[in-house]
């Protein structure tokens, strides 16, 4: 029997018995499930070991690497920018970053990018895969690609490039990176255990991964998905761990625990409030989670739809029955979401990593049995 810690009420009890049933079941190592509701933390679970040889409990303090988890902690850095009037979700990228006008892209709005619309999944042609580390090159490298669909007509994906889309609009309003802005912003001020990119420093507290034994089923294999998914480059190869973490990649290289990333969510869903101060308007909450595009996607097997920077709960449902629900799912199962309907936050973390390019099965469960008792 695994030993759970931190808290469920009775009315959470479902919660705590399909939390163990999946250690049980041999689909953990360690992990860790958060639900604040109305802003106060209403269930705190975790358990396990936080390495593959099971000497070093997975507890409170532990941190995950998140993966497309960090692209919601992007779409709020984002959000705060057009909050403030130096971005606007409606307007092409181009007018702050003019660079990227080349190859036909200077109509590509903000939003366009945030939703998976610019037809830039990744690179087709041939690169050093070290070369993720270097934020100037790759941005350059973007700024000169050609979309591999005409813009706006679909979604496809954009597993690492969005970061850099997403992050380069960003710092050319805002001057910072966003690891430092949310290390400013939300990490000293509130206390948020929450990086895009990790200091040498807390490199003590983090979970390490065991890999899927397999890859996820892409379905049909096409450019983008090739060029997203599927190339020897289209992943971080050849960079020692210690350097790969430390670099400020806002699409894949987030840590979290699920306490702080649901804190975080749950603010989402209680119009913006955090610890007694607004970080976002609640009508910025309602853009973000406003659907810019809805079909097939080009590169997941999946029928999406897409806010500014977040998956929305429909047409899938991996977090519940929220219609206005949204979030983001990360490689291996960890999730973050909010549900504004029930004022409700939930993150999800694990170090066991699962083959499901989204509805994880094992925060599906924990997140209908907290529903049901909701």
């Amino acid at each position: 029997m695994v030993e759970i810690s931190g808290f469920a009420p009775p009315r959470f009890a479902a919660v705590k018995d399909a939390f163990a049933a999946n250690f049980e079941a041999g689909e953990e190592l360690g992990a860790r499930f958060t639900l604040v509701q109305d802003g106060e933390v209403v269930l705190d679970l975790w358990a396990g070991h936080a390495d593959r040889k099971r000497t070093r409990p997975f507890d409170e303090h532990t941190l995950t690497c998140i993966f497309s988890t960090t692209k919601a902690l992007a779409a709020l850095l984002v959000a705060r920018a057009v909050d403030a009037g130096k971005l606007d979700y409606g307007r092409p990228l181009a007018e702050v970053w003019p660079e990227f006008a080349q190859a036909g892209k200077g109509a590509i709005t903000l939003e366009q990018a945030l939703s998976h619309q610019a037809g830039l999944s990744g690179f087709l042609e041939p690169m050093e895969p070290s070369l993720w580390a270097d934020w100037d090159a790759i941005v350059e490298k973007l700024a000169a690609l050609a979309p591999m669909w005409p813009p706006g007509t679909a979604s496809g994906y954009h597993p690492i490039t969005y970061g850099y889309l997403a992050g380069e609009a960003f710092r050319r309003v805002d001057g910072r990176m966003m690891g430092d802005a949310l290390r400013e912003d939300f990490h000293e001020p509130f206390g948020l255990d929450l990086w895009i990119g990790l200091p040498e420093s807390e490199f003590g507290r983090l979970a390490e991964l065991q890999r899927p034994n397999a890859l996820p089923q892409f379905g049909e294999v096409n450019d983008p998905t090739r060029a997203a998914f599927l190339s020897p480059w289209s992943s971080v190869a050849g960079i020692p761990a210690s350097v790969w973490r430390q670099t400020q990649v806002p699409s894949a290289n987030g840590y979290a625990t699920a306490h702080s990333l649901a804190r975080l969510m749950g603010a989402l869903a209680n119009d913006g409030w955090l610890d007694g101060e607004q970080i976002l308007s609640p009508a910025l909450i309602a853009e973000i989670a406003r659907e810019r595009i809805r079909g097939q996607d080009l590169v997941l097997p999946f029928e999406m739809s897409w806010g500014a920077g977040v998956m929305r709960n429909a047409p899938n449902h991996p977090w519940g029955p929220g219609e206005q629900t949204f979030g983001h799912s990360g490689w291996g199962g960890s999730c973050g979401f909010a549900d504004p309907e029930r004022r409700l936050g939930g993150a999800y973390v694990m170090n066991k990593q699962g083959t499901a390019l989204m509805g994880d099965l094992r925060p599906r469960r924990l997140i209908e049995a907290a529903y049901t008792a909701l």
